[in-house]
């Protein structure tokens, strides 16, 4: 009569399980990282030409209007996982706008910029760009012509 131990194959069993499902586990970990730092960096692009497009409406010419854009610009985008090679145009309105209404005109603000991807190249072949525009009312009374 021969006695069986089925309890010494048991452990086999776990490891085979661990073996076949740990690199889906991992490669579903690393897309989800990679999904996540792609809406981040869009989310700060965006939130920053916004931001920017409010301080470039609150100056009263072109001139100011673009250093206040590439100030605020700048100072929201410091990670350069994120963003690097920031490039920030602004168009200022020279005169007012009749079809503005009671403001002067609008200002645009367009940022661009390069998304990196340090640390995700498995899931991601090479850095992108990500471009933004942005507009915000010039207010009639604060803004000035320029000439």
């Amino acid at each position: 009569m021969m006695r069986r131990h089925p309890a010494r194959d048991r452990g086999a069993a776990d490891a085979l399980g661990l073996v076949l499902i740990a690199p889906a586990v991992l490669g579903l970990a690393i897309l989800a990282i990679a999904l996540s730092r792609s809406v981040d960096a869009r989310a700060q692009v965006r939130s920053a030409a916004e931001a920017a497009a409010q301080a470039a409406a609150l100056e009263r010419n072109a001139v100011d209007a673009e250093a206040a854009a590439v100030r605020v610009a700048q100072a929201m985008l410091v990670d350069q996982d994120a963003c690097a090679g920031l490039d920030v145009v602004v168009r200022y309105p020279t005169a007012p706008d009749p079809s503005a209404g009671t403001s002067f005109g609008f200002v645009e603000v367009d940022l661009r910029c390069t998304v990196g991807n340090r640390g995700i190249e498995v899931v991601q072949d090479g850095s992108r760009d990500e471009r933004v525009t942005a507009v915000a009312s010039v207010d009639f009374f604060r803004a000035r012509e320029v000439p």
